[in-house]
């Protein structure tokens, strides 16, 4: 069993290609010992996005604090807020915005613990 707080894991820039302002944690991991997910948390300053990407496995997300938008492959823009879950399917091309000039989005993201 492990339990820690969000404040004590280190927090990283994204350093993919077309991230701008977006960082990384991982509190849970096959490092752990998890024997499926690994949870990760993202944090877009205002202004900031995820790199708009593609990849061969699902995720689950849940937006802790903040709002923005998902833009999905065709660069629709759907609105995220504070609460709200989404899912991006495998191979789904897709971004993360956060659309705030003043806080940051903060979300959970759940993938298969391979692909962290």
């Amino acid at each position: 069993m492990k339990i820690i707080s969000l404040k004590d894991v280190e927090k990283k820039k994204v350093s993919m290609e077309g991230a701008e302002k977006a960082y990384k944690q991982v509190p849970l991991s096959r490092t752990d010992g998890a024997p499926l997910y690994a949870y990760r948390v993202f944090t877009i300053e205002p202004g900031g996005y995820t790199p708009y990407h593609r990849h061969p496995y699902e995720h689950m997300n849940y937006i802790i604090e903040g709002e923005g938008v998902l833009v999905n492959e065709t660069g629709e823009k759907q609105p995220l807020k504070t609460g709200d879950f989404a899912l991006v399917m495998p191979d789904e091309k897709h971004q993360y915005r956060n659309t705030s000039f003043d806080r940051p989005m903060v979300m959970i993201c759940g993938v298969p613990k391979e692909f962290e």
